[in-house]
């Protein structure tokens, strides 16, 4: 632990010209009095590690000291290729690893580009979860990740419902959307790949740490857009008609999702279908008339529903108790 600190240290050391006592404490996590220490620690051992005092002090490494310690081992080399993502870097257990393979990419570059790391999160950052929304890290996370970075097989229980399956997967790959995590697995047994929620998961168990042989033709990006296309097409089960104003046009992806106003939209032309109002009639793939009513409702009078009559009907019951609140 204390080997891993010191060397930590000096690669710090190396990456900056000058680092106070405080900074070394909060990047090593430890107590400026351990900083101390561990640079004495170095000095006797051969490390020109200089304690400038004073106000302006730090410490520092002199003589143009250079450590060979930067060679990158494989997790690290991984998880650099990961580092503009840092909250799915801790949540996979991966910091730590993707730290330090920064610490050794920096301590490797010429002085005039140390700071490449530092001003590129000065201009980049990316927020993956939803808005309005608690982002919660499954507990099996790091077991999943673990698996996938491994190729290792494992028994997995999932829970859909009220009831809990138990299936043997290759997991493949993850997958970070809008806050929720997925693994694109492939089922021993049937052969085929799936796509399951990490937070389903109630155990995770890599047995013996059996590996398995990718299928060199998988390309994750494509499997997931591939499914995720799939599963949008595949929860529209119903149909409505619909009146849209100009402005109910513009809104209407950001109130039933931009899949089925897609497909409402280009069935009927730019401009096909439109009366002297501007207004046009589409039919639009829903998940059902509960889920359409609530999109709908987003759109207030910028949309008529034509059919099915029910559904009319409640919007008509939900214009009338409108009319008796505003009513003066």
């Amino acid at each position: 632990m204390r080997a891993a600190r010191l060397i930590k240290m000096v690669l710090l050391l190396q990456s900056r010209p000058v680092m106070t006592a405080a900074e070394l404490a909060r990047e090593l996590e430890v107590s400026e009095r351990t900083v101390t220490r561990d640079a004495q620690a170095l000095s006797e051992a051969g490390v020109p590690v200089y304690a400038d005092r004073g106000r302006a002090g730090g410490y520092r490494l002199v003589g143009g000291y250079r450590t060979r310690l930067t060679g990158l081992d494989r997790g690290e080399a991984e998880a650099l290729f990961l580092s503009g993502v840092p909250g799915a870097l801790r949540e996979m257990g991966l910091e730590d690893a993707a730290s330090a393979a920064r610490l050794k990419v920096s301590a490797a570059l010429m002085p005039s580009l140390r700071d490449a790391s530092r001003t590129a999160t000065q201009r980049f950052h990316l927020d993956a979860p939803d808005w309005f929304r608690e982002p919660k890290t499954p507990e099996l996370l790091p077991a999943v990740a673990e698996a996938v970075w491994d190729d290792l097989r494992v028994t997995a229980r999932y829970r859909r419902g009220e009831e809990e399956t138990v299936r043997e997967l290759e997991p493949y790959g993850l997958v970070l959307k809008a806050g929720v995590w997925y693994v694109c697995a492939r089922v021993v047994g049937p052969g085929s790949f799936r796509v399951y929620r990490v937070d389903r998961f109630t155990a995770v168990d890599a047995g013996a740490g059996t590996r398995f042989e990718r299928d060199d033709g998988f390309e994750l990006p494509a499997f997931w857009d591939e499914r995720a296309a799939q599963f949008a097409r595949s929860v529209l089960r119903a149909e409505v008609v619909v009146r849209l104003s100009e402005e109910g046009v513009r809104r209407l992806p950001h109130a039933v999702g931009p899949v089925p106003a897609r497909a409402a939209l280009e069935a009927v032309g730019a401009a096909a279908g439109r009366d002297g109002r501007g207004w046009v009639t589409v039919t639009l793939p829903v998940e059902s008339e509960e889920v359409a009513h609530e999109q709908l409702t987003a759109l207030g009078p910028e949309a008529e529903v034509l059919a099915p009559e029910a559904l009319r009907e409640r919007f008509a019951r939900d214009a009338e108790r409108l009319a008796a609140l505003y009513r003066p």
